[in-house]
């Protein structure tokens, strides 16, 4: 399946704007997405970042047009981008019982070799303890993309799959996210309830099926 990112940084004072533009823009937006055989798109903000995600279309097409009516709001940063882990398991084509976790934070500087050489650690590990299959879910179509320092992550998870985090579970990511705090900062909220700090909320500001 391709899959196709990018990420932008909106100007300072432009939120509002940029939001604005966006509906009117959506009806040319739509036409682009359908025009190329784009699904499962979807367009995310946390404070002044913005993560654009879709699948499909043809070798070599990029997801700049999206964003390039907004260019006086923001800047489009570096593209493509590169993928830094994924773990696709078994991608649920009915999104009606998905629930999306995108997250975004921001590395140390000169840290993107080690945030990859973590998560290639770990998807090896993670591979050889289901003996090389699939994993099954709650995740699913799980993919980390890397552009100017940044870090997007996208995560589909299978809500009928989902259960309270058990004692070893939270043990387990406890440890790995306080050591990720080594190397990175976040921006959107998902390890405020481990590092006690109080950040942005993702949210979904479009989406195309």
């Amino acid at each position: 399946m391709n899959r196709l990112t990018l990420a932008a940084r909106i100007l300072p004072e432009q939120g509002a704007s940029f939001r604005q533009a966006l509906g009117k823009e959506w009806p040319q937006i739509r036409t682009f997405l359908t025009t190329h055989a784009l699904k499962n798109f979807s367009l995310w903000q946390a404070e002044d970042l913005v993560f654009a995600y879709a699948e499909g279309g043809e070798a070599g097409l990029d997801l700049v047009p999206v964003l390039e009516p907004f260019a006086s709001l923001m800047e489009i940063l570096p593209h493509p981008m590169r993928l830094m882990y994924s773990d696709i398991g078994i991608v649920r084509e009915d999104k009606h019982l998905i629930r999306h976790r995108v997250f975004m934070t921001r590395l140390e500087p000169g840290a993107e070799e080690e945030y990859k050489h973590r998560h290639d650690v770990l998807s090896e590990e993670s591979l050889a303890a289901r003996g090389g299959a699939p994993s099954p879910g709650p995740d699913s179509n799980f993919t980390i993309w890397s552009s100017a320092g940044y870090i997007f992550g996208y995560d589909e998870i299978d809500t009928t799959m989902e259960h309270p985090m058990t004692e070893e579970e939270k043990v387990s990511t406890v440890a790995w996210e306080t050591r990720m705090f080594e190397i990175m900062r976040w921006i959107t909220n998902d390890c405020d309830w481990i590092s006690g700090e109080h950040h942005a909320q993702v949210q979904r500001i479009a989406y195309w099926d």
